[in-house]
């Protein structure tokens, strides 16, 4: 009984149940933030504000993703593949110089074919982990370095130039086809309504997904322990290929986002972007050993991470010092992860 009694002082304690609060990372934005305000007085701006929040909306969206796939205890690194491919077959259908479909009446077909490629991809990775019994690190980085390798392909074959442009209207208005323009003191803060839209609205659908359906509980049971979940009549394999195809789709809806903002279909958009998803992923709390994790602490990584890329590169950072520092938060993240795997483990 003594140690039972221990474990539950160390669970109870002021600091097991800090650690353990879903609101621990927003507690760490709050006090980074703080912390930062000093050095960077800007940072509470509505302009260093609207930019961030533009720049939460793609990567959220690809995050909540990748958190379908953690949650069973796997780990999806082809997402950035997923973008570029997205990108430059979206392009390719709707472009005004040569395109399948040029012009404005090109752009849902194209987006529907983007967001086919996502789908497409993660039904492959799912099955290869389903069927094949294949681990879902190695099968991901080999689908990455292959559709990777695709975009680039498939970019030359339709272009001589290093991308696919000269997108329609249409397409290139989505990102800032509504902006809101608000002054607040002596900034203004103006903010792209329908990629947040969209972003919150994901947030939303995989909250309900995760906690009051069905597929959720699945979800969750899948990671926590494979071999219990399949004699408890859950179907492992369907629930596992649908963790991965969503993935894929909400990777292949950033491609949509990001090559819309930036107006050019590339083979090598988002390819920076795997460690932060991860990264925002695990910093928010999610487990990399599966069974653990929800939406609302996915949003409080992304937004630290997003905060923290935003204040060092208003200090004036380099690139490789925003590397470091990113990989060493990460590294925090999941040896924290792994001590409250073990210390403050939930019964």
């Amino acid at each position: 009984m003594v140690p039972d009694a221990g474990r539950q002082a160390r669970r109870g304690g002021f600091a097991g149940r800090l650690v353990r609060s879903e609101y621990f990372v927003l507690l760490l934005c709050a006090l980074y933030a703080l912390a930062a305000y000093p050095f960077v007085p800007v940072l509470f701006s509505a302009e260093v504000a609207g930019n961030m929040i533009a720049d939460m909306s793609p990567l959220l969206i690809v995050a909540v993703g990748q958190t379908f796939v953690l949650v069973i205890a796997g780990i999806d690194l082809s997402i950035t593949a997923v973008i570029a491919l997205s990108a430059v077959v979206g392009a390719s259908i709707m472009t005004q110089a040569g395109g399948y479909l040029p012009g404005n009446g090109g752009v849902l077909p194209a987006i529907l074919a983007m967001l086919g490629v996502g789908g497409a991809v993660g039904l492959l990775n799912g099955l290869s982990v389903t069927r094949l019994n294949m681990p879902p690190f190695l099968v991901t980085l080999a689908t990455r370095m292959f559709f990777a390798g695709l975009a680039i392909w498939y970019t030359t074959f339709h272009t001589t130039s290093s991308s696919i442009a000269d997108l329609p209207p249409l397409f290139t208005g989505l990102y800032d086809f509504v902006v809101l323009t608000l002054p607040i003191g002596e900034s203004v803060l103006t903010l792209p309504l329908l990629p947040v839209l969209i972003a919150v609205i994901v947030v939303i659908g995989a909250h309900v997904t995760l906690s009051r359906t069905m597929l959720g509980r699945w979800i969750y049971a899948v990671g926590a322990n494979r071999r219990t979940a399949r004699v408890s009549g859950i179907p492992v394999e369907s629930t596992i290929i649908l963790a991965f195809t969503i993935c894929g789709v909400c990777a292949a809806l950033t491609g949509i986002l990001m090559s819309s903002r930036l107006q050019t279909g590339s083979p090598i958009l988002g390819e920076n972007v795997l460690l932060d998803v991860i990264g925002a992923v695990v910093i928010g709390g999610t487990s990399l050993f599966g069974g653990k994790g929800k939406i609302v602490w996915t949003l409080s990584g992304v937004l630290f991470l997003v905060l923290l890329d935003t204040t060092l590169k208003l200090l004036g950072a380099s690139l490789f010092l925003i590397f470091i520092i990113k990989g060493a938060v990460i590294l925090a993240a999941a040896t924290l992860d792994t001590l409250r795997n073990r210390i403050f483990v939930e019964h």
